[in-house]
């Protein structure tokens, strides 16, 4: 006999999945970004990030991803990976974020980012001030949206990017921190 709960926990599923997600980066161009101070890791060992604090060494890049260990971010963060000497040569400090835990963070840190770049914990005041929480249906899910930025060392977004679509975040971040030097 088969029970109920082991028909409806996959049909439950795969309406989730099916349900419309909305992103959106609402920190316009030329607007000034929210100033924050998180933790995270860097190849398994944890630090202290502050945005100002970054911002006095240059251009930062704020990538936000829904959650470490999954396909589409696993992925962001493999590219990112090999972009990031391409970041640091361009002057620019990379940083993912997303509402994952400290101890989850260390292990993507090192297995998915390749300690190549940190991640660090978006809390829910920073999810908020850039507006990057990822609704379902209108609800908050707790996790956030696949938008990345490009803040310039005068603490203003120079670029606003949202699409759950890994494939361009690496090609448009870089290309617009590339165009603050000219």
């Amino acid at each position: 006999m088969i029970r109920f709960s082991t028909l409806v926990r996959p049909l439950a599923l795969a309406a989730a999945a099916l349900a419309p997600l909305s992103a959106h980066a609402e920190l316009a161009v030329g607007a000034a970004a929210p100033d924050f101070a998180t933790q995270g890791a860097k190849g398994g060992s944890t630090f202290s990030f502050h945005l100002a604090q970054a911002l006095k060494h240059g251009p930062v890049v704020l990538y936000f991803y829904p959650k470490a260990f999954t396909q589409g971010c696993t992925l962001e963060a493999h590219a990112f990976a090999e972009a990031a000497k391409d970041f640091h040569r361009a002057g620019a400090t990379l940083l993912g974020l997303s509402a994952d835990d400290l101890p989850t963070l260390k292990r993507f840190s090192t297995e998915e980012c390749r300690s190549a770049f940190p991640v660090a914990v978006a809390g829910r005041p920073v999810i908020a001030a850039y507006d990057v929480a990822l609704k379902r249906d209108g609800v908050d899910t707790g996790l956030t949206s696949r938008t990345s930025y490009v803040i310039t060392r005068e603490g203003r977004v120079a670029m606003a990017y949202a699409d759950m679509d890994w494939h361009e975040h690496v090609t448009r971040t870089l290309a617009a921190v590339r165009a603050l030097r000219h």
